[in-house]
């Protein structure tokens, strides 16, 4: 099996590239860094290649084209998220005709005003988003839709996560991890294991077009997923919850600060984060197993202290 992975030097694209290259397919990796600065990586063709520049010339034969490639943050111009986004995967796609394609969205394109409860693929996209992200990879998929295979897993994590793991870190202060909501609302999370295992299965199945959750084996309560990241760090901390309401006042001020002070990086809490942890986030997955033939593990955070 001859495969394209794009995005390989960021954290899904590089657990794509790992798995696919321990199944011993031949695997073209293609990222925005250079070959020196991708650390932990498996031996292997890999060419730079910033999807929203010049496309390289003499792209490989391949059988199948992952494309992992995107902007994954909820700060920053949203010009420049919609151009990687929309415009990047659009010249993936052209770049490789004919082949089967397998786009990696996200769970962020349901909508985010309202609780999305065991949602299934066909629900509509929503009308609006809260940040140029939802919105773009909405977008995208429409750029690909009924010539790829297109996943989407919610709230990603694993070893080398760099957002959702250091998120949830930084709201440590003291012997308190603050968050929103009681604890007691539902979350599908994805392990970024799960996830490559999902884009192989879509990269090599029988599956030539469609759309697909993708999650863990069974949701997770926030308040539980929440202390066992705490118990696995070692830190000695419990989580603190805040009403939503509150929240979201305390969310957009931040926001409208670091904005002001042409922050690169986003705050702690933002709108973003606040609708995907305040209420219910749960995915079905029938489709995946019953189509992909996939079979999730069930969440687990062993080991995050290593990561």
């Amino acid at each position: 099996m001859r495969v394209a992975v794009t995005g390989a030097s960021g954290f899904v694209g590089g657990a794509v590239w790992r798995a696919a290259a321990q199944r011993g397919w031949q695997v073209h990796a293609f990222g925005r860094r250079s070959r020196d600065r991708l650390g932990d990586r498996p031996p292997g063709l890999y060419r730079s290649w910033d999807v929203t520049g010049p496309v390289p010339g003499d792209l490989p034969e391949v059988d199948a084209v992952i494309h992992c490639a995107g902007g994954v943050s909820d700060w920053g111009p949203a010009a420049e998220i919609v151009r990687v986004n929309v415009a990047g995967t659009l010249a993936v796609r052209r770049a490789f005709p004919g082949v089967r394609f397998v786009h990696v969205s996200t769970a962020s394109v349901y909508d985010p005003f309202r609780p999305t409860v065991m949602a299934r693929e066909d629900e509509r996209p929503a009308r609006r988003y809260v940040n140029a992200y939802g919105a773009s990879k909405a977008r995208a998929e429409e750029v690909v839709r009924g010539t790829a295979v297109v996943l989407r897993p919610h709230a990603v994590y694993g070893p080398g996560d760099p957002v959702l793991l250091p998120r949830v870190l930084r709201a440590v202060r003291g012997r308190r991890l603050f968050a929103v909501g009681d604890g007691r609302q539902r979350i599908s999370l994805t392990s970024v294991g799960n996830l490559a295992r999902a884009c192989l299965l879509a990269a090599g199945g029988p599956v030539a077009a469609g759309v697909f959750n993708i999650a863990d084996a069974e949701p997770v309560t926030l308040d539980d997923a929440l202390r066992a990241v705490l118990r696995e760090r070692g830190i000695d901390a419990r989580p603190c919850y805040l009403p939503a309401g509150p929240a979201t006042a305390l969310a957009v001020a931040a926001e409208a600060a670091f904005r002001a002070a042409r922050r690169p990086h986003p705050p702690t809490l933002t709108r973003y984060a606040v609708g995907h942890l305040a209420v219910e986030r749960t995915l079905d997955i029938s489709a995946a197993r019953e189509r992909l033939g996939y079979d999730p593990a069930p969440t687990s955070f062993a080991g995050a202290a290593r990561w």
